[in-house]
């Protein structure tokens, strides 16, 4: 009768163990289930988020200065045409204008600049001219279209290329036009301002993408009607090129 007990109460604790023992197993099941649905959720979010999010947008570029009169002008890494020192002028005067002369080997160009429109390009030009950077430059470029009618100028190297190793900021506005008259930079892209502009001899189609700073007076327009009644020589596409009479700046001289 004892045996028979002790083998009943070894049988009731073997089941009792194996219920226990099957009992941590599905615990530990859930606990893994429970495990990955969370770290599953996790990743699925953070695809979502990374995926559904635009990157940011890049910061605007700067504009060309902080206040009127505020110029920046910055080496450009390449050397001047022709040897200046880079301006070292903070704060341009922003009021009244400048009367000077191009003396040019075709005829004077008396030009007007306007220190409210563009207080910095005026005080470069002014630089530049005072160094005498401009004294024997050609005015390399013609065009004649249509379109766009201008004497563009101001390279010492007579490439189309070359500047003062310096450059500064546009001093433009969306309603820039470019009428007959005007004097304007010319740049390779925005804020790349140097020593080349262009002087505008009839109606011009251009975006505001060039800071005006003169004007030219009658007796230099009718200079410029002669040089480009000339037409050009080494024309590079249609209405565009070298003008076929030379033009040479021999001298800027600031009136008075």
């Amino acid at each position: 009768m004892r045996r028979e007990a002790a083998k009943r109460k070894l049988e009731r604790q073997q089941e009792r163990r194996a219920q226990q023992a099957k009992r941590r197993r599905k615990i530990a099941v859930l606990t893994s289930v429970a495990v990955v649905v969370i770290v599953l959720v996790g990743v699925v979010a953070f695809s979502t988020i990374g995926s559904s999010e635009k990157p940011a947008e890049p910061e605007a570029a700067p504009t060309a200065t902080a206040a009127p009169g505020g110029c920046q002008f910055t080496p450009t890494g390449e050397p001047a045409a022709k040897q200046v020192a880079v301006p070292d002028i903070p704060q341009a005067p922003t009021e009244g204008t400048v009367a000077l002369s191009l003396w040019t080997n075709r005829g004077e160009i008396p030009v007007t600049l306007d220190r409210a429109k563009a207080p910095c390009t005026v005080a470069s030009f002014l630089h530049l001219a005072q160094a005498d950077f401009y004294d024997g430059t050609s005015c390399h470029r013609l065009t004649t279209g249509a379109s766009l009618s201008v004497l563009q100028c101001g390279d010492p190297s007579g490439s189309g290329s070359g500047g003062p190793g310096y450059q500064f900021p546009d001093e433009t506005s969306p309603d820039l036009t470019y009428p007959r008259g005007t004097v304007a930079m010319a740049n390779a892209g925005p804020n790349t301002n140097g020593s080349q502009f262009f002087l505008v001899y009839a109606d011009s189609q251009l975006p505001p993408d060039y800071t005006v700073f003169g004007t030219i007076d009658e007796p230099g327009l009718a200079v410029l009607d002669q040089i480009a009644a000339g037409g050009l020589t080494d024309e590079r596409q249609p209405g565009d090129g070298a003008p076929a009479q030379p033009v040479t700046i021999t001298d800027v001289a600031v009136a008075g």
